[in-house]
């Protein structure tokens, strides 16, 4: 406690640390100003209906910090950079040149990557616009728009997501952690206090049993989370004796190459649920058609994507796979190996090379099973909550969780190693 207690204050009385932390505060104020400005002419009980019965837009409503579910002018959030984010990742596998700028060239070649996501969040921030809009309208939330106001809103929205990635950017920069997960984090904890009163206002007395094991549950759930998140397998690396001159180096002490439990991390969910729910979005584009047979169609499809027993298998098939798969895109156990036998160095009993090749990939294969079971279970977590409780209100896990979870763990580490350095 007294070592916390001195990492804290000197947190606050450390001049750059502190204009730091208060620079971050002061974009999170904005953020959540523009959040609470909505475009004109809402209808706000239709609103309401429509994310309540909708989990699509309640997931886009995450990354847009509840922008979405106020029609805000930052309504799109973060997303289109995500998702400009994922498309570039996914398309390394499939362009050498990309991936060699990716992870070969540094710094020079990170920024350039950078800017590339960048350019493609333009055009994925028009065409969410243009879908939103036409979604809305059509569920008669947004009254019919005029070609001159449907784009003069099209234009505000993107510009709100281009401000939001530019927001995300500074923070980075100027103040502490991840600016774009400092922002969804944000959002998500913003929702906290609406959550909380819905709890009080739905509560029964004769429910106490129930809450009180929800309120234990979710202590062992984010107590997990944390361990799984920090978790590693350390893999022994020994370097060769080398002489250089008249002195010999390595040869003597071995290191860890740290290989995480979930290399993925919250990416795997947002797969799985771009996958499983743009089906609802197209369904929910058509039910309203003048066309019967494609607006039965459409509250078809929406009725079977309802079944929550349905919903939750394919949701955790779907995780379990795409944490394999993102963790295929992000590791390459024969660049390591390379860089391993270029410095000379080795895994204990593991010739390099091939051998060494094949060790990692098995290593990665088998504790990326255990990842992809927990983030299976922590995605259908607050389906299963709810269905077993019959409380809406009762939900814990999923990626509102994992990324508050990962962006608090984030922060902790940056804000001690900032300490640890000005303590030496």
């Amino acid at each position: 406690m007294n070592s916390f207690t001195q990492k804290l204050t000197l947190l606050f009385a450390d001049k750059l640390l502190r204009n730091r932390l208060l620079f971050v505060l002061g974009a999170l104020a904005v953020f959540r100003v523009l959040a609470a400005i909505p475009i004109p002419g809402i209808d706000a009980q239709q609103l309401q209906l429509f994310f309540a019965n909708n989990q699509f837009f309640g997931l886009l409503n995450l990354f847009s910090g509840g922008g979405l579910s106020n029609l805000s002018v930052v309504m799109l959030g973060v997303g289109p950079y995500i998702t400009a984010s994922i498309i570039l990742q996914l398309l390394t596998m499939m362009a050498p040149s990309l991936k060699q700028l990716y992870q070969e060239e540094g710094e020079a070649g990170r920024a350039r990557f950078s800017q590339y996501t960048r350019m493609l969040t333009l055009p994925i921030a028009i065409v969410q616009g243009i879908s939103f809009l036409l979604i809305l309208q059509r569920q008669g939330i947004l009254p019919g728009l005029s070609p001159f106001h449907f784009v003069a809103n099209l234009l505000v929205i993107t510009a709100g997501s281009l401000f939001l990635m530019w927001l995300g950017e500074i923070i980075s920069e100027f103040g502490l952690g991840n600016g774009i997960s400092v922002l969804i984090f944000a959002g998500i904890v913003a929702r906290l206090p609406r959550d909380i009163s819905q709890a009080i206002f739905s509560f029964n007395a004769a429910e106490i049993p129930v809450y009180i094991a929800f309120l234990a549950a979710a202590v062992a759930i984010v107590a997990a989370v944390v361990v799984v998140t920090e978790a590693e397998r350390p893999v022994p690396v020994t370097y060769a004796k080398q002489v250089r001159g008249m002195k010999t180096f390595g040869g003597t002490s071995t290191t860890y190459l740290p290989l995480r439990l979930n290399q993925a991390g919250v990416i795997p969910i947002i797969f799985a649920l771009s996958l499983l729910l743009i089906p609802q979005m197209g369904a929910t584009f058509f039910s309203a058609s003048s066309h019967v047979w494609l607006a039965r169609g459409a509250q078809a499809v929406l009725g079977f994507m309802q079944n929550l027993g349905f919903y939750g298998v394919l949701y955790f098939i779907l995780v379990f796979f795409f944490t394999y798969f993102y963790t295929a895109v992000t590791f390459d156990p024969h660049q390591i190996s390379e860089n391993l036998q270029k410095n000379g160095a080795f895994i204990p009993g593991v010739r390099p090379g091939n051998s060494t090749t094949d060790y990692l990939s098995k290593v990665i294969t088998r504790i990326t099973f255990v990842g992809a079971l927990f983030l299976g279970v922590i995605a259908v977590l607050p389906i299963a909550m709810q269905s077993i409780t019959g409380i809406q209100s009762l939900a814990l896990g999923g990626t509102a969780l994992l990324i508050v979870v990962s962006v608090i763990l984030d922060l902790a580490r940056r804000i001690d190693a900032q300490i640890s350095i000005r303590e030496y």
